[in-house]
């Protein structure tokens, strides 16, 4: 080992947060004389436990904590906010943007390693859907689940207090398209919120809302088996959501929506949850990609062909060994477990040791269907309704890190058993300065 190896981690998500805690804590001795150097890049200075974003988009949890701050736990890490745009590793440099600076080549800084770590996650897929740029909003980040929240209820605000019929069936019509885990239990969470919010509106009433999931297949979460996910339509369509199989959304211009069946309908909000794709700074590197964009990764996590480069997650692309020439599907359960492993095998290189292959065979998975409802197939044991919502919810808690987060978010859950829902809509963080502007304005009238 040199006399300081420096490990590069690209990622704060699931990948990057994990495999570097896991490293904090195996390597705590050389951490602590300085012959290891562990430094984490990524655009935000915290890691996003999504799987409670639909419950943090609903109310039942504070958004606040379902974030882990990467500074509170890992305190033997440098963190950089800053968005890797380049990496050389053949010279051993990442060239990193940092954030607020702009695209002004001042903002950029060069960074040499010994050991990269490439675990950058992925991006919304976005298909070439006329207006989906200008009106549509994904839904992987706090920041988005925090806008829907506002935004919905904004719109039920609207809808109150116009008089223009169109204006109203506009803004009570939502749209979520794509129906895995994130469109169906964001769109699940609020349309259960929304329906609460009604009993507060004169003129709202819950049938009055107008909730689409727009599914491109002839199902919906593949995950948890196909009874279960047509036991999911039928209670979505209970609740009077719209649930359209083998439909394309063609157009959503001027928030007009043009569907691949003739259907045509306004809608104030558009939410895109089609899929996921690697993230693009993998095409800035001299590593070896895959049709899909994806890092070509062996089964001990390890950039194919490359010696000191690691990776997993959704950038990559990692052999399934128990599913022989298959690959790992991109979520939470596979991420978290890939990077111990990748942590474990840098660990045993930096030792001298034997790594050993990632294996994990994939349990299932639970689903949060809105309060008191959810799906489940776990070890091919199917279940819904109360016991499955119950599983979800104790599922996640065990897995969200910190004790922290764990008991903040407890805390909410039990606060929510005796206190109704908040309805109120915080339009203006969004925009904090539009108020200033206003009143700039009108001293400047003034004058003249």
């Amino acid at each position: 080992m040199p006399e300081t190896t420096h490990v590069l981690i690209v990622g704060g998500g699931y990948v990057g947060m994990y495999s570097a805690l896991r490293l904090q804590r195996r390597l705590r001795r050389e951490l602590a004389r300085g012959e290891v150097r562990v430094t984490v890049v990524d655009p935000q200075s915290y890691m996003t436990y999504q799987p409670f974003l639909p419950e943090a988009a609903a109310g039942n949890v504070e958004p606040r904590h379902v974030v882990v701050p990467l500074r509170r736990v890992l305190r033997r890490c440098t963190i950089l906010n800053g968005r890797v745009i380049a990496i050389d590793h053949a010279a051993r440099r990442a060239t990193v943007r940092v954030e607020g600076a702009g695209r002004s080549p001042d903002g950029d800084r060069e960074l040499s390693y010994d050991r990269l770590v490439v675990g950058a996650g992925s991006i919304s897929r976005l298909l070439p859907v006329p207006g989906l740029a200008e009106c549509g909003i994904g839904f992987k980040t706090a920041a988005e689940a925090v806008y829907l929240r506002n935004h919905v209820l904004g719109q039920m605000d609207v809808a109150e207090s116009t008089h223009d019929e169109r204006a109203r069936r506009r803004a009570l019509n939502f749209v979520f398209v794509g129906g895995g885990f994130a469109g169906v239990e964001a769109l699940a969470e609020l349309a259960d919120m929304s329906r609460d919010a009604c009993k507060w509106y004169r003129t709202i009433e819950p049938s009055d809302l107008r909730w689409h999931l727009i599914e491109a297949t002839g199902r919906i979460l593949p995950e948890v088996g196909e009874e279960m996910g047509r036991w999911t339509i039928e209670e979505l369509r209970r609740d009077g959501v719209d649930v359209r199989l083998d439909t394309l959304v063609k157009s959503a211009e001027d928030q007009h929506i043009v569907l691949s069946d003739g259907t045509e309908f306004d809608a104030g909000t558009l939410v895109w949850t089609a899929g996921v794709k690697p993230n693009p700074v993998v095409r800035d590197t001299d590593l070896p990609v895959d049709e899909k964009g994806r890092l070509k990764a062996t089964a001990d996590l390890t950039v194919e062909g490359v010696p000191d480069a690691y990776t997993a997650g959704d950038v990559a692309a990692v052999p399934d060994l128990t599913r022989p020439g298959e690959y790992c599907a991109p979520n939470a359960q596979h991420a978290v477990r890939q990077a111990r492993r990748l942590a474990d095998n840098l660990v045993a290189d930096l030792r001298g040791r034997p790594r050993k292959p990632y294996e994990h065979r994939y349990v299932g998975s639970v689903a949060g269907l809105g309060l008191h409802k959810g799906v489940a197939n776990v070890y091919g044991l199917k279940i819904r309704g109360l016991p499955a919502w119950f599983m979800h919810r104790t599922y996640h808690l065990s897995r969200v890190p910190t004790v922290n987060r764990k008991a903040r978010i407890t805390a909410d859950w039990t606060l929510g058993l005796f206190f109704p829902r908040e309805i109120i809509s915080l339009g203006e963080e969004h925009e904090p300065r539009q108020e200033f502007e206003l009143a700039a304005g009108r001293q400047d009238d003034g004058k003249s």
